[in-house]
């Protein structure tokens, strides 16, 4: 069972959210704006109301692949994996060719079921640096680095919730990159 639900967690982190809500609205986020499947992007190109809905569905996949493994009874390190695994199937999406999102709301919404005082940490952080910086990917950094931190605060250090925010943290980083390259370069856009 605890392959399964590591499994699922996958297959429900690689639905596509952002591309199947954008075409309701006639359009591909993978073929305009910063070409991202995510919320921004989409709300970018379809309008705030498909953001706000690829941004709940996107979080949704995450919370679900770890509320499957809890209510099945798994362990926290399945929890755990199943929450991980929606994110990296979120990131390399076999309907998309292996590629995909930055990770940034199906991070958070994993982390919303696994260690939610950590999450709400996250989103604070975002939101206040959204506020005063005005750049998303800066944002989305921001949040995502405090993840481990608070996890560990919270949990400690020693845990699968801590080990899953740590690697959930390093894909969203990574995952941002070219944006860290504008930032350096003073080219990121601001909203």
């Amino acid at each position: 069972m605890a392959t399964a639900c590591v499994l699922l967690g996958f297959l429900l982190g690689s639905i596509p959210s952002g591309v199947l809500l954008a075409r309701l609205a006639g359009v591909d986020p993978r073929r305009g704006g910063s070409g991202n499947i995510g919320a921004t992007n989409v709300a970018r190109l379809a309008g705030l109301r498909f953001g706000i809905a690829t941004l709940l569905a996107d979080a949704g996949k995450g919370a679900a692949a770890v509320l499957v493994a809890r209510l099945t009874g798994q362990s926290e390190t399945v929890a755990a994996s199943a929450g991980l695994a929606a994110v990296l199937g979120h990131l390399y999406s076999p309907s998309l060719g292996f590629r995909g999102g930055k990770g940034v709301a199906t991070s958070a919404g994993s982390l919303l079921v696994l260690v939610p005082a950590a999450a709400l940490g996250c989103i604070a952080t975002f939101a206040v640096v959204l506020g005063f910086d005005r750049r998303v990917s800066v944002a989305s950094v921001s949040g995502a680095l405090v993840a481990p931190i608070a996890s560990g605060l919270l949990q400690g250090w020693a845990t699968p919730s801590t080990a899953a925010a740590t690697a959930m943290a390093l894909l969203v980083v990574t995952r941002h990159r070219s944006n860290l390259r504008r930032l350096l370069a003073g080219t990121e856009p601001r909203i």
